[in-house]
């Protein structure tokens, strides 16, 4: 297993942007499918967007359009940029990276991110 820290996030205005990295330690990263979860308070863990091992992506019809996932193999790191924020993306972002799906029981999570927006 891959072991996953999250970084970059933070408090933005709503309409602005940030990136957020995350980090694996641990062999086989590219054997990996990778999703980006988010939890706000009182509601329960949703799948945001996932990139399959070939760079195939997919994502919640919340954010289509305004998040890209992305991942570079080569510094064992996916990202997720998130462009025209809104106040309803406010939550703790977690990374996931499963060899076989994301989410599952096997997989791995990060400690997750504070994304607040807010102006």
């Amino acid at each position: 297993q891959v072991q996953l820290v999250e970084s970059g996030g933070g408090l933005v205005q709503p309409g602005g942007s940030l990136r957020l990295s995350c980090a694996a330690s641990g062999s086989g990263f590219s054997d990996y499918v990778l999703g980006w979860y988010r939890q706000a308070p009182g509601k329960q863990r949703d799948l945001v967007a996932h990139i399959t091992r070939g760079g195939v992506t997919n994502y919640a019809d919340s954010v289509k359009g305004r998040f890209t996932i992305s991942r570079d193999n080569a510094k064992n790191t996916v990202y997720l940029q998130m462009n025209t924020q809104k106040p309803e993306d406010t939550a703790v972002y977690y990374c996931n990276a499963g060899r076989t799906s994301v989410g599952d029981s096997s997989s791995s999570w990060g400690q997750g991110t504070q994304v607040t927006v807010s102006s």
